[in-house]
């Protein structure tokens, strides 16, 4: 496992081009260069290139790296001396290739775990850019140079699972894949061909081959569930035309869910009921946290285990989690001893990946440095846990900065925060771009530290301390189980204060320290042992391992205030989750259970209840509105949860909309005569 320190100095695929004489080359052909950008340990780089479509070794037109290696080389955990330093960029060539036609960058890594790029320049711009990610590899590219201007939507992160009302901000990576540098541009995105959105830019100053991270300044607000096509791109390049529009747009399909209702009020009318969903009959064994899939078609409630550290974590996937045929997947990465350690937390991310954290001081058992810290992971089933990856196991990512973690929430994309159990801090690390399934580069990370106060773990490191986001506002809600309170940090606050004293052990394109940011004390009183929290609207819901109590809190105002405690009577508690159908779902670490917990008064979701229609959006702020087959002339009612008349509606008003604006936030029913009851929750 050491061999996860391998790192990058690479801060970007994007290089300056040096200024050099360029070559003459023969009517017909163009003028090829190739940049090779190593790594930690560029001796283990062996490449050729190839006419287009050959194999390593056949016809070479030229071969680099270490003369020690061949084709043959790759994945024999070998690095022999010899070849090209490490973290330096070479530029080999020139060549004079055949204009139009394909060529092919073979490349491989004598240990096996990833290695150099690769940025092809022809007539001196930058035609493509390869990562060397897994053993070996093949690039193929087009000998042809680059029009003056155009662009590139590379990559997007947009969310690709969200719920109706949740903010969605367009974000992603734009390159100048033309020759000319890129003054000025606009940024473009639609769905489902609607009318687009634009952002002009001006004084971007790209060079050829560089590449942007943006995020488009309209975020986009879904009022319906569904299935959108986002699609993204870039015009008015320096105010002309693109000239080479066929690599322009990148498209996304996104997911948006029902929004998740919040209940809260339900379970503090008349006490709730509870149902034991799963046990160590079920492998539930130590269960610290519990998160679900956010493409609700799968259905699953992921539980992790913490097992104990010599075989590292466990998870346990539950499918149709507390139905009739449910049913459930046990699993043990073959590498858990060092990437899932004693593990934490789990957060389920916007893209199929999640994260989880260890608890434990050093991930390589040996004695050494605390080489700790989040674990990205893929939620597919072909990859997740799955043993062709190689020795470091199907994880795609791990980051090393925060030993005994204690919670762990997801921001967007591969962007997540964290308890530092160890040095008290909460901690932004950003993975970027993965390094796919069992590879070990991480030299592209932001890692950021913010250290002005500090959060006490247990000291028998059991207890956790968990986290959760407000994506909304940016609050992160932070749990601080020693100091028996609750705390709040704004994470859109803060100041870049230089490099972080603490490590790093590998190389980060970013390591910082941030300082003058926002945060406070919100609950200092009433908890003993608290472990989970979780959101839902205003309100906050959090466990207390030692009394077994769940305790909800209004978050809503100047002060956050406790609304209420529900006993569940068992101590023990740790994770504690809002499910899709807004009821509250914990994990017993004492009791080695999976609960739901039930409000008594029949709110059911609207999804599965008998009623011909639904409500959305919901929640609501000023208008609620009914879908399906919508009663013409019915009468309605909204009640709130203690059964009293709030608003009276008018037959023939239904399809028009409820005005809701004057209702207090808060849990409500709307009676529809002849139909049941349905649930709808009111912020704003």
């Amino acid at each position: 496992m050491n061999r996860t320190l391998r790192t990058t100095t690479l801060l970007s695929i994007a290089l300056s081009l040096a200024t050099r004489t360029m070559a003459q080359c023969p009517v017909g052909e163009v003028e090829v260069t190739i940049n090779v950008i190593t790594d930690d340990y560029g001796n283990e780089t062996y490449w050729q290139l190839v006419p287009g479509g050959n194999v390593c070794g056949d016809a070479p037109i030229f071969v680099g790296g270490n003369p020690a290696l061949n084709c043959g080389s790759g994945a024999g955990e070998t690095s022999p001396t010899g070849g090209y330093a490490n973290n330096t960029t070479i530029t080999e060539g020139p060549w004079c290739l055949t204009e139009g036609a394909s060529y092919t960058i073979h490349s491989l890594d004598s240990w096996g775990d990833g290695h150099a790029s690769f940025q092809v320049v022809v007539s001196g711009g930058v035609a493509a850019t390869f990562t060397a990610q897994g053993v070996n590899a093949a690039h193929t590219f087009i000998a042809s140079p680059p029009q003056p201007l155009d662009m590139s939507v590379t990559k997007l992160i947009t969310s690709l699972y969200s719920e109706v009302g949740q903010q969605l901000i367009v974000r992603g990576t734009l390159a100048n894949t033309g020759l000319s540098s890129v003054q000025s541009y606009t940024l473009n995105y639609r769905l489902n061909g609607g009318a687009i959105v634009a952002q002009p830019v001006s004084g971007a100053d790209l060079s050829s081959g560089e590449v942007v991270e943006f995020e488009h300044d309209t975020p986009w607000v879904p009022d319906e569930d569904g299935s959108y096509t986002l699609e993204v791109w870039a015009t008015e390049i320096n105010g002309e035309d693109d000239q080479f529009p066929v690599n322009d747009l990148r498209t996304a399909t996104l997911t948006v869910n029902p929004a998740t209702p919040d209940l809260t009020d339900a379970y503090l009318f008349s006490p709730p009921s509870f149902t034991m969903i799963a046990d160590d009959d079920d492998d539930l064994l130590v269960p610290r946290d519990l998160d679900f899939h956010p493409d609700r078609s799968r259905n699953e409630l992921w539980v992790l285990n913490k097992d104990v550290a010599q075989t590292g974590g466990s998870t346990v996937r539950f499918f149709n989690p507390g139905e009739e045929d449910m049913t459930f997947l046990w699993q043990r990465d073959p590498a858990s001893r060092h990437f899932l350690s004693l593990p934490t937390a789990i957060a389920m991310g916007d893209n199929g990946n999640f994260a989880t954290c260890p608890g434990i001081f050093d991930a390589n058992q040996n004695g050494g440095d605390p080489f700790t810290g989040p674990t990205l992971w893929s939620a597919d089933p072909a990859i997740y846990a799955q043993n062709q990856f190689g020795p470091l196991g199907s994880h795609l990512d791990m980051l090393h900065v925060n030993p005994e973690s204690q919670g762990i929430a997801h921001d967007f994309w591969n962007r997540f925060w964290l308890v530092d159990g160890y040095n008290g801090d909460i901690v932004m690390n950003d993975f970027r771009e993965d390094h796919t399934p069992g590879q070990d580069f991480h030299g592209d990370a932001r890692i950021r530290r913010y250290d002005s106060f500090t959060v006490t773990r247990d000291p028998n490191n059991h207890v956790v301390s968990h986290c959760v986001l407000d994506k909304a506002t940016g609050w992160l809600y932070v749990v601080d189980n020693g100091g028996q309170r609750v705390l709040r940090m704004n994470t859109r606050t803060g100041t870049n204060a230089g490099a972080a004293s603490y490590g790093p052990w590998e190389s980060y394109v970013e390591y910082s320290r941030y300082i003058n940011y926002e945060w406070e004390v919100i609950i200092s009183s009433g908890l003993v042992s608290p472990a989970g929290i979780d959101l839902i609207g205003d309100h906050l819901v959090v466990s207390d391992h030692a009394t077994g109590d769940i305790v909800i809190y209004d978050k809503s105002g100047a002060v956050v205030t406790e609304e209420g405690r529900i006993a569940t009577g068992a101590a023990g508690i740790m994770g504690i989750k809002v499910g899709p159908d807004g009821r509250i779902w914990y994990v017993n670490a004492t009791t080695h259970q999976l609960v739901r917990m039930e409000p008594s008064l029949n709110v059911g979701m609207t999804s599965t209840n008998d009623a011909p229609f639904s409500l959305f959006p919901n929640p609501v702020n000023t208008t609620l509105h009914l879908r399906g087959e919508v009663p013409s002339n019915a009468s309605a009612e909204v009640r709130d949860m203690m059964g009293r008349t709030c608003a009276a509606v008018i037959p023939g008003d239904l399809r028009q909309g409820i005005d809701v604006s004057n209702l207090a936030p808060g849990t409500y029913l709307l009676q529809v005569e002849g139909s049941r009851a349905l649930p709808f929750s009111v912020r704003h």
